[in-house]
């Protein structure tokens, strides 16, 4: 009886070393991820890809993991950091080659209302494609989907987190895109000063204001009253009208980055390039897909005086080549930073859901 007894507390002991009993299973979780989008319109979501709180946070901490990378050094939030607006504020990210990146990245930001492709040339048609390419390039973290697959299953934490974001633990590309996807398209700004002052919480100073309605207001040829013209192509809750333009920064001898015409073949999209949106834009420097200006004082210097004239510029900067430009004085340049510095949103900066996981 005595060894009967010694070998059930033997055994009994053994199953709960082998076995906690406080760590529950992982299983499926389809609970709806509740997105908080305030005044902007309802984005138009993917069908296949219903946002959950298991897949968001796979998401997550896929964004985080060094893993990803060949080296294991490097994660996208490496190059894309929360106090930079989810931007990279060097003009050319260096990869884990350590080598530089051809163009400047572009800020993680409101990407569930980009309808017309993602990075400057728009080569990426939905939010998942985009999430794999940095894996792959081998200006980036250069490291092969098999590899990145192969290093996620070795680990229980993200087997667990497939099974809870898809129902079983099996890591594929696609699944890893779908749920990058699904973090991103969390990222959402919407509570500048701007935005409050939309809503009557707040007031502009004069300068914003002074600023604010030149941003919103056309070039008078006549002179009775100088706008900025930014509206044009910076309009909207995003302010970015989701386009690909040529806004004036090279002569066509000039020109050495083809744009959106390496990845439609038109001679037309030559040197266009996805406009940017301008929220948190004061705090996202380097500028353009190059990163050639590096102050808000810079770029305003271009499009008051400094457009150039090409075969595919728009049409609407045609006010902007007449000799003097847009004739901005130093005073109004001044109140339009002013102004696009309350399209900064601080809650944006430090919202403990984007946060690394770990």
């Amino acid at each position: 009886m005595k060894k009967t007894a010694f070998y059930l507390l033997f055994a009994t002991t053994c199953t709960f070393i082998a076995c906690d009993p406080d760590e529950t299973p992982a299983t499926y979780d389809p609970t709806p991820y509740d997105l908080k989008i305030g005044d902007f319109p309802t984005p138009d979501l993917p069908a296949d890809n219903a946002l959950t709180l298991a897949g968001v946070q796979l998401g997550r901490m896929l964004f985080y993991e060094p893993l990803l990378s060949k080296d294991g050094s490097q994660a996208c939030a490496d190059c894309h950091k929360q106090q930079d607006a989810f931007s990279d504020i060097r003009r050319f990210s260096i990869g884990v080659e350590q080598l530089p990146g051809k163009r400047q990245a572009m800020p993680v930001m409101n990407l569930a209302w980009h309808q017309n492709g993602l990075f400057w040339d728009g080569r990426s048609p939905k939010v998942r494609d985009q999430a794999l390419r940095p894996i792959q390039d081998p200006l980036e973290m250069n490291e092969t989907l098999s590899n990145a697959v192969a290093k996620l299953s070795a680990e229980k934490k993200y087997t667990d987190q497939f099974i809870r974001a898809f129902g079983d633990a099996t890591v594929t590309p696609e699944r890893m895109g779908l749920a990058m996807e699904q973090f991103m398209l969390t990222m959402v700004s919407n509570n500048s000063k701007y935005d409050q002052y939309l809503r009557g919480t707040t007031t502009l100073s004069a300068a914003e204001e002074r600023g604010r309605l030149l941003f919103f207001s056309e070039f008078d040829p006549v002179g009775i009253g100088r706008g900025a013209e930014c509206f044009h192509c910076h309009a909207g809750h995003n302010f970015t009208n989701d386009e690909f333009m040529n806004n004036g920064l090279d002569t066509d001898a000039s020109m050495t980055d083809e744009g959106r015409q390496k990845v439609t073949n038109n001679p037309g999209d030559r040197g266009k390039f996805k406009t940017p949106s301008l929220r948190n834009i004061a705090l996202t420097p380097p500028y353009m897909h190059d990163g050639r200006f590096a102050t808000l004082e810079e770029v305003l210097d271009h499009y008051n005086t400094g457009v150039k004239n090409s075969s595919t510029i728009e049409f609407i900067l045609q006010y902007n080549l007449q000799p003097g430009g847009l004739q901005l004085t130093e005073l109004e340049k001044a109140d339009l930073i002013a102004f696009l510095r309350t399209l900064t949103d601080q809650e944006f900066l430090t919202n403990a859901a984007f946060q690394s996981p770990f």
